[in-house]
């Protein structure tokens, strides 16, 4: 039996069916911890033993009266997680994970993108805050002929999130696109969401973007795999966000060829 460490919290998420989600996952004994608790428990070697870890978090942000504010994750934290890629295991970042921790830059390289509640920088660069989009119908096209792309159909039919942030394009090996527009006017603002002006992009400016929707990479001596489908129930459900996931697990738990 694998050994899965799935960590959650400082995004809102409908509990019940995550936790149907994670009981669907064969051959996988999952430990599931939440911020800000799993922050500590990693740190204390709750990682160490983990086969492979599921990111499901948004670490490192308070949000409070119109105001956002940000910091890093605690040095023990950062050293587990580097141990963990560095002993040649690997990952999942899900969904919002892409936003997890907005002051440790290597996270972001590691994960292979960012996304920023907050205009800030990102690789050296100014950029705007990015965008969000919920419910959006679109077809997930399959990029590649991969173990984690394994039996799905070359299209399919999606409706959920969808986000316009910097990608690490040059750094990802591509699995999935979104056949939607990736454009300011198809998507509303992060920082006027946090002020309080929720499906707003009044003023909001943000060049295109990638329509990359999961990738892989190298992260030290393991893997990361990113899937950006998964912002609730009916996706959770999808029987191909459950093959998707699967697939990257199982990808990731095996011995690189």
């Amino acid at each position: 039996m694998r050994r899965l460490l799935v960590l959650s919290g400082g995004h809102p998420y409908e509990e019940a069916p995550f936790a149907a989600l994670l009981a669907s996952l064969e051959g996988w004994q999952v430990t599931h911890l939440v911020h800000p608790e799993a922050e500590k428990a990693v740190a204390d070697g709750a990682a160490a033993e983990a086969d492979a870890i599921l990111f499901y978090d948004m670490p490192g942000y308070t949000f409070a009266e119109g105001t956002v504010t940000t910091r890093p994750p605690s040095e023990g934290y950062k050293a587990a997680i580097r141990a963990h890629f560095a002993a040649g295991r690997g990952a999942v970042a899900w969904h919002h994970a892409l936003a997890g921790w907005a002051e440790w830059p290597e996270w972001a390289e590691m994960v292979g993108g960012r996304f920023l509640y907050q205009p800030g920088e990102t690789r050296g660069l100014a950029m705007p805050d990015s965008g969000y989009r919920h419910d959006v119908a679109y077809t997930a096209e399959v990029l590649a002929d991969h173990a984690v792309t394994a039996g799905l159909p070359n299209t399919f039919e999606l409706c959920d999130e969808l986000y316009l942030a910097p990608v690490f394009e040059d750094r990802v090996e591509p699995l999935l696109r979104a056949r939607h527009a990736f454009v300011a006017g198809n998507f509303y603002s992060a920082a006027l969401a946090v002020g309080g002006q929720m499906f707003s992009n009044a003023g909001w400016e943000h060049p295109p973007g990638s329509d990359l929707i999961a990738w892989h990479r190298t992260v030290g001596n393991g893997r990361l795999v990113y899937l950006q489908p998964g912002d609730g129930p009916a996706t959770y459900a999808n029987p191909h966000v459950r093959q998707l996931l699967g697939n990257a697990l199982d990808f990731l738990s095996a011995p690189p060829a």
